[in-house]
């Protein structure tokens, strides 16, 4: 396993910079993960480092070894791409042992690894089937045993469960998870789906065209986003226009209609237009709660009910809650809320700095 160290990367596509000035550190053994929209380069940056795509600035290192031209074949990387990329022709047995066979791997050796990634991977039973005659899910095990039984230094994913239907995508990604922490290996996972991210990942790097937003694990990316794109890429949440006024006794949120909140994290922080994020379960119905809304609509998902309420200060909020039997809330109904203050952030107008003290800026 390889820590990956990148060094002000610059990507050029038709005269046009798509990545500019991009560092970034993969610790060895972890599992981190580009998340980000269609086109915020994820794809790109994982190709610089596979050696798919050229390297127009910038240096990049597995561990002090610098590999900027460095054949794709030479870098000892293992690739997993969203379409399976196995033959058609091989046995599952034929396809996991290429890349040994490619490594001129002695007949013994190439046996015990082959079969140790058939059973880690759980398709043993699927040894001698030809890939058409295995399921989307069985078919991607195949293709991460391939990639891992040639013992990279640096595994690769390239959206690897977007082919996969719902409930397979969920049982190959606690897969993914437990094998890349039983095996160690330095992974790189590429995919735009936040909550896929969140369940897999070590940590996250929020890309936005080319830049990298912000990076941290799951936990802190949600609770603490160093800005509005990452609030609302990750997870859900109301942003809500508002004015930081300061009063005798601090920083008070003021909304539109005139409800204020006291903010005591905000106290060293001087007067302007803010944009206030609160995640959905961050409003709690409470009879004496200060805030009154109408119910406009509700969703019912399971574990937990979504309602869209009309308050005096936003039009459509989103309020999330744990669902009962028999739910006792439907549209028009009147209801009173009050906000956990200790989960709130506040942006800038603009929406590029997280205000609360102790979120960073850096990235």
């Amino acid at each position: 396993m390889s820590e990956i160290k990148i060094i002000n990367a610059k990507k050029i596509y038709n005269d046009v910079p798509v990545i500019e000035n991009l560092n970034v550190t993969i610790p060895k053994g972890s599992l981190f993960t580009l998340l980000g929209p269609s086109g915020c380069g994820k794809t790109t940056l994982l190709r610089m480092i596979a050696g798919f795509n050229s390297i127009e600035g910038g240096e990049f290192y597995f561990d002090d070894t610098k590999i900027n031209n460095m054949e794709p074949s030479k870098r000892n990387i293992g690739m997993v791409f969203q379409n399976y990329a196995i033959f058609p022709h091989l046995s599952v047995r034929d396809n996991v042992a290429f890349g040994l066979k490619q490594k001129k791997v002695p007949k013994d050796e190439l046996i015990k690894q082959t079969d140790k990634y058939l059973e880690l991977m759980q398709i043993a039973q699927y040894a001698d089937r030809k890939p058409d005659k295995l399921s989307g899910g069985q078919q991607q095990r195949v293709a991460l045993a391939r990639a891992l039984a040639v013992n990279p230094s640096v595994l690769l994913m390239d959206e690897p469960l977007s082919n996969l239907d719902a409930k397979l995508r969920l049982d190959m990604r606690q897969a993914i998870r437990e094998i890349q922490h039983e095996v160690g290996i330095t992974t790189v996972y590429v995919t735009h789906d936040q909550e896929e991210a969140m369940a897999i990942s070590d940590q996250i790097a929020v890309m936005k065209d080319g830049v990298i937003q912000q990076i941290g694990r799951p936990k802190e990316l949600y609770h603490k986003p160093e800005n509005e794109f990452v609030a609302t890429f990750i997870g859900r949440t109301n942003i809500i226009p508002a004015r930081l006024e300061k009063q005798a006794d601090g920083a008070y949120i003021v909304f539109e209609d005139g409800y204020s909140l006291r903010m005591p994290a905000l106290d060293h922080v001087e007067e302007q237009n803010i944009r206030v994020s609160i995640r959905p379960e961050e409003f709690i119905r409470d009879e004496n709660g200060p805030i009154d809304g109408t119910i406009t609509d509700s969703v019912y998902l399971g574990l937990n009910t979504e309602y869209f309420i009309e308050t005096g200060f936003a039009p459509k909020l989103q309020v999330s809650e744990e669902s009962t039997f028999e739910e006792d809330l439907e549209k028009g109904n009147h209801v009173r809320l009050r906000i956990n203050t200790q989960k709130l952030n506040v942006f800038s107008e603009d929406g590029s700095r997280n205000l609360i003290k102790g979120v960073s800026h850096g990235a």
